[in-house]
C-alpha cells in the first residue's frame, strides 16, 4: 500500500512539474484592431484596416482546425492615454488575444509597453517608430511593413542618389515625424549631404503656409515632408500653389500612401517621391487582393494602402501560428511567428527576425502625371527595389535586448 501511495504521489508530482498544454483560450482567437478611424489616419487605416482584419479571419477558415475568430476594433484617437484604456480593457476584461495596426508612434510604444510579457500578441503593423525593434523591443512584438529606419535611411539614399544633397524638413511634431527627420539626417550627414533647417508643426495642421515658405527660401534642392495623413496631403497641396516643384526643388514624402495620393489628386501629387512596401498594382497576387478588398461593401471601390495590406497579412500570419502551436499566448505564438520564412502574396519574401521585425523588400515610386495614368488607382511608376536585407536597419545595430 505504501508503494502505491508513494507511485501515485510520483505521478501526482510529474502532473504539477508539466508544462501547461498550449491551448486557445475561451474557444475565441479575438484580434482587436486598433487604429484612427476619425482623424487624419481614416483613409490610410481606418475602417479599411477592420475590413483587411477580417479578410485575414476568412481565408484563415479555421485554420483547417475548426479555430473560431472575432474581429473586434476600437479608434484611438490618436491619444496614447486613450489606446492605452482600450487595450487595457482589452486585455483585462474582454479576452483580446491579439492587438493590429495602430498607427501613431506615440500610441504604438504604450501599447508596446503595456503587453509587454503579457498574453497578448502585438502586431505592429502600421506603427512606424523604429524603437520598436530597437532599444524598446518586446518579446510579445511584431513590427510589420514600415518603420523610421526604413522610411528615413532609404528614401534620403535614393534621393541622394538623384543629386539631392542639401535637404530641409517639414516635420510632424511627434514620435512618427521627429524618429523620420532624425534617421534621414543622419543618413545625409554621413555622406556628405547638408540639412538647411527643420520647420516643425503639430499633428492634424491644416495651413503649411509659413512652413513652406522658410522650406521654400532656404533654397534647399530637396524638401522632406515628415508627415503622414491628412498633413501630407495639406503639404503637398499647398506647395503646389507656392509653385515650389516649378521653382526646381524636390519634394519628398516619407510617409505616403495610395490612399492620399487619391485625396489630393494627381495634378497636385505628381513628381512625389515616395518609398512604399506594398503597391496594390504590382503583381497578379496583389492586385487579386485589392480587387477582392475594393469590392466589399464597406470599401465602396477604395484600393488597399500599404498599412491595410500589413494588417491582413500580419493577422494572417498570426493565425497560421496560433493553428501551428495550438495556442493564442504571446509566449508560444510570437517564436512560432518568427520561425516563418518565404514568400508572402502581398509583401515579397519576408522574413521575421529575432528582433520582432518583418523584413521585405521595399520600393521607391514616382507619381505619375495624369495623363500617364490609364486606369483607377494607376497612381505609380516604380523607380527602384530595395532589397530587404537593405531596407531595414541591421540586426546588431538596433539594441534590441532580446538579439543573442
Amino acid at each position: 500500500m505504501k508503494q502505491l501511495n508513494y507511485g501515485l504521489a510520483l505521478v501526482a508530482l510529474s502532473l504539477a512539474c508539466a508544462p501547461a498544454r498550449a491551448e486557445i483560450s475561451d474557444n475565441v482567437v479575438r484580434i482587436g484592431v486598433l487604429n484612427d478611424i476619425s482623424g487624419i489616419f481614416q483613409d490610410t487605416n481606418g475602417m479599411g484596416s477592420v475590413e483587411a482584419a477580417r479578410m485575414a479571419a476568412e481565408d484563415f477558415n479555421g485554420g483547417g482546425k475548426g479555430i473560431k475568430v472575432e474581429i473586434v476594433y476600437a479608434d484611438h484617437q490618436n491619444k496614447a492615454d486613450v489606446g492605452s484604456a482600450i487595450v487595457r480593457k482589452w486585455l483585462e476584461l474582454d479576452k483580446v488575444d491579439a492587438v493590429v495596426d495602430v498607427p501613431n508612434s506615440a500610441v504604438g510604444l504604450t501599447v508596446n509597453e503595456l503587453l509587454r510579457n503579457s498574453r497578448m500578441t502585438f502586431l505592429a503593423s502600421s506603427t512606424a517608430s523604429s524603437d520598436l525593434t530597437g532599444k524598446a523591443c518586446s518579446p510579445n512584438t511584431i513590427q510589420w511593413v514600415n518603420d523610421a529606419w526604413a522610411t528615413g535611411n532609404t528614401t534620403a539614399a535614393a534621393m541622394m542618389g538623384r543629386g539631392g544633397k542639401d535637404w530641409y524638413f517639414i516635420t510632424v511634431n511627434y514620435a512618427l515625424g521627429q524618429g523620420i527627420e532624425a534617421e534621414a539626417t543622419s543618413y545625409i550627414e554621413k555622406h556628405g549631404g547638408k540639412v538647411l533647417g527643420s520647420a516643425k508643426h503639430p499633428l492634424g495642421t491644416s495651413d503649411f503656409a509659413s512652413f513652406l515658405l522658410q522650406a521654400q527660401s532656404s533654397k534647399a534642392k530637396v524638401i522632406g515632408l515628415a508627415n503622414a495623413g491628412g498633413d501630407t496631403i495639406n503639404a503637398v497641396k499647398q506647395a503646389g500653389e507656392f509653385g515650389i516643384q516649378q521653382g526646381g526643388q524636390s519634394l519628398v514624402a516619407f510617409l505616403l500612401f495610395i490612399n492620399d495620393v487619391h485625396g489630393m489628386g494627381l495634378k497636385a501629387a505628381q513628381g512625389l517621391q515616395l518609398l512604399e512596401a506594398f503597391y496594390w498594382d504590382m503583381d497578379d497576387d496583389t492586385r487579386a487582393f485589392a480587387k477582392r478588398f475594393a469590392a466589399r461593401p464597406a470599401m465602396n471601390g477604395k484600393m488597399p494602402s500599404g498599412n491595410q495590406a500589413g494588417v491582413y497579412a500580419s493577422t494572417l500570419a498570426y493565425l497560421n501560428a496560433v493553428a501551428a502551436s495550438g495556442s493564442d499566448d504571446a509566449k508560444d505564438v510570437v517564436p512560432q511567428m518568427k520561425t516563418v520564412k518565404g514568400k508572402d502574396r502581398l509583401f515579397g519574401e519576408v522574413t521575421i527576425r529575432q528582433d520582432g521585425r518583418v523584413i521585405h523588400p521595399m520600393y521607391l515610386f514616382e507619381v505619375k502625371k495624369p495623363e500617364e495614368s490609364k486606369y483607377p488607382y494607376d497612381y505609380y511608376r516604380l523607380v527602384a527595389t530595395i532589397p530587404a536585407d537593405q531596407a531595414f536597419r541591421p540586426l546588431a545595430a538596433g539594441g534590441c535586448p532580446l538579439v543573442k
